[in-house]
């Protein structure tokens, strides 16, 4: 009788973990399947702003020969990742749920700065509400992060690109000049972008604007693990 128990203890254990491999194997296979997007969390200037920063970059990209430069609306990137698009609504509920309780606030521009030999891009001098905003999307990592090897990066240096990927000459020559030239702006940052640029796209299209309401809600415990 001892031997019986024992032997029925590790059929019901040994079924058990076959269960457990055979489930693993089916999420992989679900995950495997399930398209994958690049996203991204970002601030935009409003319209006027937007246009005078373009003059700047199609200059640059007339002047310098970077065609890349001129494509796509300038922006301050505050999160990027890659996730399953079956986790997109989910995202977009936890987002809405931390704009809620976010406070809009000016974001100042002022003159140029770059990483040596290869970006160049508008300096941000009011970079601390931004940051703290950035810090507000760190709770949701979990959903953010697609798996080991793809981790959301959460920006802790805030700007807007003029040019990246420069060749020493562009840099060389397109730094001498914007180093010497002036610019200044603000804007109000009221609201978040979510984008999205699925996999064979070569842009990023807007998934949902998501203002910042500045309300204090009630944490319901189930939304945590939302």
């Amino acid at each position: 009788m001892v031997y019986s128990r024992y032997s029925l203890a590790s059929w019901v254990y040994y079924f058990a973990f076959f269960l457990l491999v055979i489930d693993s194997s089916m999420q992989s296979d679900i995950a495997f399947s399930c398209p994958v997007s690049e996203y991204l969390l970002v601030l935009e200037p409003n319209e006027h702003l937007c246009d005078e920063i373009m003059q700047v970059k199609k200059y640059f990209g007339d002047t310098y020969d970077c065609v890349s430069s001129a494509a796509g609306k300038p922006n301050i990137t505050l999160v990027r990742f890659q996730q399953y698009d079956m986790m997109e609504p989910r995202i977009l509920h936890r987002l809405q749920l931390v704009a809620a309780e976010q406070s809009s606030f000016l974001v100042e521009l002022h003159d140029f700065g770059s990483f040596p030999s290869h970006t160049i891009f508008l300096k941000i001098t009011t970079q601390s509400q931004i940051i703290e905003l950035v810090k507000s999307f760190r709770p949701i990592l979990h959903l953010l992060k697609m798996d080991k090897e793809h981790k959301p990066h959460f920006i802790t240096e805030p700007y807007i690109c003029i040019a990246r990927k420069l060749l020493p000459w562009q840099y060389e020559k397109g730094w001498l000049e914007l180093s010497h030239t002036h610019f200044s702006g603000r804007f109000l940052a009221d609201h978040f972008l979510l984008l999205r640029k699925r996999e064979g796209e070569n842009k990023f299209e807007m998934v949902k604007k998501i203002k910042l309401l500045n309300r204090k809600i009630s944490t319901i415990q189930g939304e945590l693990f939302a």
